[in-house]
């Protein structure tokens, strides 16, 4: 008798087109495992990084708008599940692994610092400034994100993910290259993600509309923030069928290029969103500057690395981009901001 998972993996052998990764053609873990009863290795994945403490701590971690007031506002936790989403949607429509592609787009960014990008530029400042012009390493949340999977979760053990998530959660960036098809699908689909809505809490926010989008732009992927993700998805789809490649039109691909631009000049570089993110900069400055001198200040599991031979610098690093946005404000004041005396 079968069991489910070997159920799972025959469906997706005879399912699945010719160019998806399927289950039992993985290239495997850095640990060996037993195999799971129920779950192809992939699924395994997705649930550990559901699970995960860094996963959790999305929530609380800047998208775009800095501790936003609004409940509606995404945070880099709503963004992964949108991602997921639109990843999902792509990848089932192609025939290929979907449970490939939710679980790279649920970790790709693990390792993202609080306050967003801003929290990331930062941190490199900080390295840079106390190194020089040849600093010890450049912070990357890409990189971050698998490094957070594999050294800190599970006290230390790491959750032993399979290749081809971490490969795809490494490549997620426009100047990456994933090994997958369905790591490019999370690629782009990353993208269509923030362009959707970050644009979408832009005009929440009132520092855009709809009619702001360059008409040129809107001629080709529509005139709505619904319009614009229909007609990305909807290209990808159709440019990629049969193809063992992910594309998208280059009509289509020219204006997202063109929007993208848009969203950096209109909204990322705005000085009504990112009038704090000064603040939030020189907060991640001062606290790596206090762990890489004080690093008997970090916590436990931080220090332990140390003696396994990490660097005050790496370690200190990776406690930062670990925190909320709120638990770097409470750390920032319990070490900076005098309390009021008690007696």
């Amino acid at each position: 008798m079968m069991l489910i998972r070997e159920e799972l993996e025959k469906a997706e052998k005879e399912s699945l087109s010719p160019y998806a990764v399927l289950s039992t053609a993985s290239k495997g873990r850095n640990k060996e495992e037993e195999p799971c009863d129920i779950r192809p290795v992939f699924q395994r994945d997705r649930d550990r990084i559901i699970h995960s403490k860094a996963f959790r701590r999305l929530k609380d971690k800047t998208q775009v708008f800095l501790n936003p007031e609004g409940d509606h506002y995404r945070t880099r936790l709503t963004h992964t599940l949108e991602v997921s989403q639109i990843a999902r949607t792509i990848a089932r429509a192609l025939k290929l692994n979907e449970d490939l592609a939710e679980a790279i787009a649920l970790g790709h960014d693990l390792g993202h610092t609080p306050f967003g990008h801003a929290g990331e530029r930062a941190l490199n400042a900080a390295i840079k400034d106390c190194f020089g012009d040849k600093p010890p390493f450049v912070f990357r949340h890409n990189e971050q994100s698998v490094r957070v999977a594999e050294l800190y979760e599970r006290d230390g053990s790491g959750l032993n993910l399979t290749w081809e998530v971490k490969d795809g959660m490494l490549n997620h960036q426009m100047s990456c290259k994933p090994s997958t098809l369905e790591g490019k699908v999370v690629r782009l689909s990353d993208k269509f993600a923030y362009i959707h809505h970050d644009m979408d809490d832009a005009i929440r926010a009132k520092v855009l509309t709809d009619a702001d989008v360059p008409e040129s732009i809107g001629k080709v992927l529509g005139f709505t923030t619904k319009e614009r993700l229909d007609r990305l998805i909807h290209n990808t789809i159709k440019s990629s069928e049969g193809k063992d490649d992910i594309v998208m039109g280059p009509e289509v691909m020219d204006a997202m290029l063109k929007m993208r631009k848009f969203m950096f000049e209109a909204v990322y570089s705005n000085p009504v969103v990112k009038g704090e993110e000064s603040k939030a900069e020189t907060l991640i400055e001062t606290l790596f500057k206090h762990y890489l001198n004080a690093p008997e200040t970090l916590p436990e599991e931080y220090r332990l690395l140390l003696e396994k031979g990490e660097t005050p610098a790496r370690v200190a690093a990776d406690y930062i981009a670990s925190m909320t946005d709120r638990y770097a404000i409470q750390k920032y004041e319990e070490l900076f901001i005098p309390i009021s005396w008690k007696y």
